[in-house]
């Protein structure tokens, strides 16, 4: 009922940074928390940022203080600021939201971020 896609993927060095975005439509009322998980190869699907629909954060130890999650509920779009990259980052970024009163989380299909070794 609730279509994810994701855009902004692409290669980066080390230290460098781009910005990942996730334009939601289809059934959107009533969305609350918007986010982002990644997974790399050989690795499990792991929770990097989310934002509640009042504006608050989380992050994964490994991305705080690199890593910006922000929302504009105008566009239906999360977005992942990624700064000071590192080689453990590369992984299929992937982008979900849930809903109030509800256990169903919906997804994207993912972008892929690389990075130069």
């Amino acid at each position: 009922q609730v279509q994810l896609v994701e855009s902004g993927g692409g290669l980066v060095q080390p230290g460098g940074s781009l910005r990942l975005s996730c334009a939601a439509s289809g059934s959107i009322f009533s969305i609350n928390a918007m986010g982002w998980y990644r997974q790399a190869p050989g690795k499990q699907r792991e929770l990097v940022a989310v934002i509640t629909g009042g504006g608050s954060t989380n992050y994964a130890d490994s991305v705080k203080g690199r890593f910006t999650i922000s929302r504009d509920d105008t566009k239906n779009t999360v977005y992942l600021q990624i700064n000071s990259l590192k080689p453990e980052d590369p992984a299929v970024y992937y982008c979900y939201a849930d809903k109030r009163f509800s256990t169903v989380a919906y997804w994207g299909s993912g972008t892929l971020v690389t990075v130069s070794s």
